[in-house]
């Protein structure tokens, strides 16, 4: 079938739009029509080609949506077409089926992966979709793909937060706002946002943050040990990727704290040192990945808690834009313009 996208074809250039085909399903495939797609700092990364070179040009982006099931190929047994679902990046349950690929007029060979969502249609990977009610709110629906299930699981999982144990979150973008509400959740005190950008944390506020501070011009370090303590933070997360932030982060915490990385630095940016006496005497410094979230496990959950109004969303999506407006939506995240989620529809937005 032919249907549009956005393609990825120079690094650090804008998006193209135009029609794209793919071909017949094949084993493990799922045929998704995107409703809406949350855009992550990953897909920054991407056009920025922070990892280096990019041997896929052209391909495809996007790894958080809601959509509705149109076709599945042979094999697929979770999913029926008809049915609302989350797309996910992280493996859920069910078959990895191929990589797609499409085509268009100028490109004989668009790549892609087993997601991709900044498009009217997608061919997916039965194990990167998981089953939601088919009324469920479709804007939350793609926060669940990325965002809310990273803050989750880097929470429960990577940090383990308890009852009364105080967190830095440095970064109040789309993971971080969720990381100060399931911080509040789960009884967190204090809840310390840190952001370049006073609208973020007056979300953050909102969300639970029981402290904010605008990192310009001021000593982290000292800043939040006047809030904690002397002996530090019992956890700090650390969403930003840049260097002199994980540095501090490491810093601020207490002898035997954690420290979650969930940014990532460039691969030719400086990367951070630490004196690591600290890790043999129980301080932890790990990296998340997705925050290990188990999406057939941890979406089912999340629902749940939504529709029994624990979790709230309200303003979490900051803009939204038509699938034509996908440049702007992407140079408002990376300017920091949005307090939450930019959300390109593909259907006619909402007025919200």
């Amino acid at each position: 079938m032919k249907f549009r996208a956005a393609i990825l074809t120079e690094l650090k250039q804008p998006l193209v739009i135009e029609e794209i085909e793919s071909g017949p399903l094949r084993f493990g495939q799922v045929l998704v029509k995107i409703h809406c797609s949350g855009i992550c700092g990953a897909q920054i990364n991407e056009i920025e080609g922070a990892k280096g070179p990019d041997k896929f040009l052209p391909h495809l982006l996007g790894h958080e949506a809601t959509g509705t099931v149109q076709e599945v190929g042979e094999g697929v047994t979770n999913v029926k077409p008809g049915d609302r679902v989350v797309c996910h990046w992280r493996k859920g349950a069910g078959l990895q089926g191929p990589v797609a690929a499409y085509t268009s007029k100028r490109f004989p060979k668009i790549n892609s992966g087993w997601i991709t969502t900044f498009g009217e249609y997608s061919v997916v990977s039965e194990n990167r979709v998981t089953r939601i009610p088919a009324d469920f709110d479709a804007e939350a629906g793609a926060l669940f793909g990325c965002a809310v299930t990273t803050a989750m699981g880097v929470l429960n999982n990577n940090a383990r937060l308890g009852i009364g144990e105080s967190i830095v979150i440095l970064g109040t973008g789309g993971v971080g706002l969720n990381l100060v509400q399931f911080a509040a959740m789960v009884g967190a005190h204090p809840i310390i946002g840190v952001d370049l950008h006073d609208h973020k944390l007056a979300l953050a506020r909102k969300l639970g943050a029981t402290h904010t501070l605008n990192a310009r011009g001021v000593n982290l370090v000292e800043e939040v040990r006047k809030i904690v303590g002397a002996a530090g933070a019992d956890v700090a997360i650390e969403n930003t990727g840049l260097a002199d932030i994980i540095e501090q982060a490491y810093e601020m915490t207490a002898s035997q704290g954690r420290v979650i990385l969930v940014g990532v630095p460039a691969k030719s940016a400086r990367h951070p040192s630490f004196y690591t006496l600290p890790l043999h005497f129980k301080k932890v410094l790990t990296g998340s990945e997705g925050g290990d979230c188990r999406p057939e496990v941890d979406i089912p959950k999340l629902v749940r808690l939504h529709q029994a109004g624990k979790l709230k969303f309200d303003g979490l999506v900051s803009k939204r834009y038509r699938l034509d407006d996908i440049n702007e939506a992407i140079d408002d995240l990376k300017q920091g313009r949005a307090a939450g989620r930019c959300l390109v529809w593909m259907d006619e937005p909402p007025s919200r």
